[in-house]
């Protein structure tokens, strides 16, 4: 008697990564999550990297935009992260995002204590849902910590004379700047708007306002004195 083998599609995933700045790497991040997928038997549709702080804005953050459109067609089924952090720190975008997931079914995971939010019956993890509003709430608190301690740290410098910000003679000028960032420059003179330009880019919605500032200032001449430290 013959006996056919019937193969299961693999379970379509997204990777999200998120470094604050170009000084980390999302390397680690990927490797182990894409260990994960491998060991699941998962099959990863895309990984969605950003390189911009925990803190930024709702709209700048391409890389969650790009995850919840992949959930609301049908893309993915879960969506692994490295921890809750890398989400957000801002309270009200993480648990926003987890909950347009769960609207569509989609399940989030996150490696650090190796939970997720939907059940294998797909109802919520009740277990899951306290532990990512602690998770939240502590990822928003050490990042409160962190920017009282720069605060703190100015403060003192200040108060011992100190000189702050850039070296003198160290500021970017124009021109280095806008070809350091020519593919915002590319995308903002086809006609994108910030939002979108910073999406293709990958590059983080502040840096594409301050090109879009930059293109629009006249040019100085050499004797006008160049470009200002504002720019």
């Amino acid at each position: 008697m013959q006996h056919s083998v019937v193969k299961t599609a693999k379970l379509p995933v997204a990777i999200l990564v998120r470094v604050s700045t170009l000084k980390q790497e999302n390397d680690r991040q990927i490797s182990e999550l894409q260990g994960y997928a491998d060991a699941k038997g998962y099959e990863v549709v895309e990984v969605c990297q950003e390189q911009i702080s925990g803190n930024a804005d709702e709209a700048s953050r391409h890389g969650l935009h790009r995850v919840e459109e992949l959930a609301r067609i049908g893309a993915i089924k879960k969506v692994l992260v490295h921890e809750v952090s890398r989400l957000a720190r801002r309270n009200s975008i993480a648990h926003a995002f987890v909950e347009t997931l769960e609207e569509c079914g989609v399940s989030l995971y996150w490696h650090q204590q190796a939970i997720e939010t939907l059940l294998p019956n797909g109802k919520r993890n009740p277990a899951a849902a306290i532990m990512f509003a602690l998770l939240a709430e502590m990822a928003r608190a050490e990042r409160e910590t962190l920017s009282e301690r720069i605060r703190s740290g100015l403060k003192e410098a200040r108060r011992k004379g100190r000189r702050l910000g850039r070296p003198k003679g160290s500021t970017v000028d124009r021109k280095t700047l806008l070809a350091k960032h020519s593919d915002i420059v590319r995308r903002l003179k086809e006609g994108h708007s910030v939002r979108n330009t910073a999406k293709i880019t990958g590059k983080g919605g502040s840096t594409v306002q301050r090109v879009k500032e930059l293109l629009s200032r006249p040019v100085r001449s050499r004797t006008q004195g160049g470009v200002g430290p504002g720019s």
